[in-house]
């Protein structure tokens, strides 16, 4: 079975993206694996730099039907909406598992976890917002006992990118988190996603198109998922703890699982550098300083926190 993982940076993330690849690199269970980027605003000495490590690195176009006008100067926003076209792109893999580029792998279970789910052909394998340590998806605001307004991923954006008798239906449902995922190269999901996203983005923002159109796409359409604990895709928003014994990031809960895969979401400075830190509590009830980035490779730091989302 040929594996591969996939990810995609600017210029600006190129210090996350390197940071993913070693992270990778580092297991020996890695050689077997293919490492293939999007090149969506690389500068030539960053694709230099990644070279020993990867095995292609493409520059897509726009997925066809999307606005110039929502476009142009954003080549960035390609790593969103062109997902869904990775068998494509990367032809010849039975197996693609995607990274965001601020992602990065600190036990190996996590991508087998992925891979062993996506291999079954008929599914995607994914995380979501659902888990125990990880607080309520929905902010409601009250009058009294009527509810006036609900703030919800698909809420804030699913009536613009569907319009909202499809956003209405999305609501109730936990996020899928697009930062990681896996599926089979003969998934039926990829070609039903491309149409999806397009039509996402065109009418709504390209960002979060990947995101909204995965929803729309297993909890509307009936898309086979697949979903897989917390720990083997952490997002970073939520603390974890750290086990002073393993030198590893851990769930805050018994019996401390150690985390697979860590997503540097929603911490946007710890993100952009690694000299900042937060407090974490230890299994031992002790405290530490500490960066989520991975602490094995400093690959630098961010030019911006993030970038523009439109």
């Amino acid at each position: 079975m040929k594996v591969a993982i996939i990810s995609g940076s600017d210029k600006n993330y190129f210090p996350l993206l390197i940071e993913m690849v070693q992270s990778v690199r580092s297991f020996p269970e890695s050689r077997k694996v293919d490492i293939c980027i999007m090149d969506v605003g690389l500068t030539p000495d960053q694709k230099e730099k990644l070279g020993p490590d990867v095995t292609q690195i493409v520059s897509p176009d726009w997925p066809a039907g999307i606005p110039e006008a929502k476009t142009k100067g954003k080549d960035y926003l390609k790593a969103c909406v062109c997902r869904p076209f990775i068998p494509q792109m990367f032809p010849g893999y039975d197996v693609y598992l995607w990274m965001d580029c601020d992602t990065w792998v600190q036990d190996w279970f996590a991508v087998e976890m992925f891979v062993r789910s996506a291999s079954k052909g008929d599914r995607l394998a994914i995380t979501n917002g659902a888990d125990r340590s990880y607080p309520k998806s929905l902010r409601i605001s009250w009058i009294w006992r009527w509810p006036i307004k609900i703030r919800s991923f698909y809420n804030s954006n699913g009536k613009k990118a569907f319009g909202w008798a499809t956003a209405k239906k999305l609501i109730p449902h936990y996020v899928l988190s697009a930062a990681c995922f896996a599926m089979s190269a003969n998934a039926p999901h990829w070609k039903r996603w491309q149409e999806i996203i397009v039509g996402a983005a065109g009418r709504g923002k390209i960002f979060p198109a990947e995101q909204l159109s995965l929803g729309k796409l297993v909890h509307l359409e009936g898309y086979k998922a697949e979903y897989l604990s917390a720990s083997a895709m952490w997002q970073c928003q939520h603390k974890p703890f750290w086990n002073k014994e393993y030198e590893a990031f851990v769930e805050p809960n018994e019996p401390y699982a150690k985390l697979g895969i860590l997503h540097l979401s929603g911490v946007d400075e710890i993100r952009a550098d690694r000299s900042v830190t937060i407090d974490l509590e230890c299994t031992d009830g002790s405290y530490v300083s500490s960066n989520y980035r991975y602490p094995r490779f400093d690959g630098g730091r961010l030019m911006t926190f993030s970038p523009e989302r439109v």
